[in-house]
């Protein structure tokens, strides 16, 4: 039985991954794909067998992956005997986590082992020199944005636009009536994201409160509902905490915590206030203003503001090439900027409207059947491996 081997390093890793190996199943050829490594409860839905945690890699930042270094060096060694020595791979896949997964492509690759790699790393937006430790470690990169491949293909790398998986799961028109009453709400409403890591709550999660406790006294007297979908179970303790802070203070503060559904939380919502990542991506999909923030330690913002190539850090800003919307990094993000850029969005309805349009375009050039494209990559490397 043909076997892939793939690694996932996070939660947005784990979702992009699913479709695939879904996609894997439907194809004759690959309907038997034995698949196994580390991966989150969505690939894991598909059949796929996680060895090993994937929590012990979700880590973002120069300071945090420090402390968790030894965990992960343990990690990467323990996966490549095991690949190497017990269940050798007919072909890897690495999705995003370029950190961990280049240095695991580049071994299997020297062992005659096919190495595709899904989700560029932004080389695009900085350490635009690794592209060379790419071209070592990966004989395909699946890119999921289509100015990606020309970079890829002037340094003599092999590369496919697959587009990205979230725009076909995400509807082009949005009922965000709909949303709102499943959500038994009307009214203003505002979604909060505040990360999907435990350190992003450490540093994000008090910001964010304090500008809900600023936007509820300014929005007084009107209905207003603030909707936070927590990213993960391990995540509630630390945002319960945080709104019990907020209600012992603002006790009439409408606060709804959501189990994930971060969907729906976007889909009724009049604006978001979000942390950098991927769902900036998902709020831009849904055609939904945003102000997006961001605080990591000092170290760490020092050493990416040295290797970074763009003005913003935004996917929405990086994708529409300009700042279609406000990005309050560091220094800059502070509660009182924060609800001021929430309260433009929801007092300039025609600013509302320009913008969704450009996330309408966004979301018709990002939409593609990516599961089946990444699948049809994988099946096309293993045949040619036979």
């Amino acid at each position: 039985m043909p076997s892939l081997a793939c690694v996932a390093g996070e939660p947005s890793g784990d979702l992009i991954a699913a479709p695939a190996l879904s996609a894997l199943k439907q194809i004759p050829y690959t309907r038997d794909l034995r698949m196994f490594g580390i991966g989150g409860p969505a690939m894991q839905a598909e059949g796929f067998i996680s060895r090993w945690p994937m929590e012990t890699l979700s880590v973002r930042g120069y300071v945090e992956a420090l402390a968790q270094l030894p965990a992960i060096l343990r990690l990467r060694s323990e996966l490549l005997h095991y690949l190497l020595k017990v269940e050798r791979p007919d072909i890897f896949l690495g999705i995003d986590a370029p950190d961990f997964n280049l240095g695991v492509e580049t071994r299997l690759k020297q062992h005659g082992v096919p190495t595709l790699h899904l989700v560029s790393p932004s080389i695009w937006a900085w350490r635009g020199g690794r592209i060379h430790k790419i071209a070592r470690a990966v004989d395909r990169v699946l890119c999921l944005f289509p100015f990606e491949p020309e970079i890829y293909e002037k340094a003599g790398i092999a590369a496919s636009y697959v587009g990205h998986p979230l725009a076909s799961e995400i509807p082009e028109i949005v009922d965000q009536a709909a949303a709102k009453n499943d959500l038994g709400i009307d009214g203003i409403t505002i979604a909060v994201l505040p990360g999907s890591r435990q350190s992003e709550i450490e540093l994000i999660g008090p910001l964010f409160f304090e500008t809900i406790a600023i936007l509820a006294k300014q929005l007084e007297g009107q209905k207003v509902h603030f909707v936070l979908p927590i990213a993960a179970p391990h995540l509630r303790p630390a945002i319960e905490r945080l709104q019990q802070q907020l209600l012992a203070s603002h006790p009439d503060v409408q606060l709804i915590l959501l189990d994930g559904d971060a969907n729906l939380a976007l889909a009724a919502a009049d604006v978001v206030l979000i942390a950098s990542g991927t769902a900036t991506l998902q709020a831009a999909l849904w055609k939904k203003p945003m102000v997006i923030s961001y605080k990591v330690p000092w170290l760490t913002a020092q050493i990416m503001k040295r290797q970074g190539y763009l003005p913003y850090v935004g996917l929405p800003n990086i994708l529409c090439g300009e700042f279609v919307v406000p990005e309050l990094l560091q220094d800059a993000a502070k509660p009182e900027a924060l609800a001021r850029e929430v309260m433009h969005w929801l007092s300039h309805p025609a600013a509302v409207q320009k913008l969704q349009k450009r996330f309408e375009e966004l979301h018709r050039i990002l939409k593609r059947p990516t599961g089946l494209l990444v699948a049809q990559a994988v099946e096309q490397t293993l045949r040619e491996r036979a």
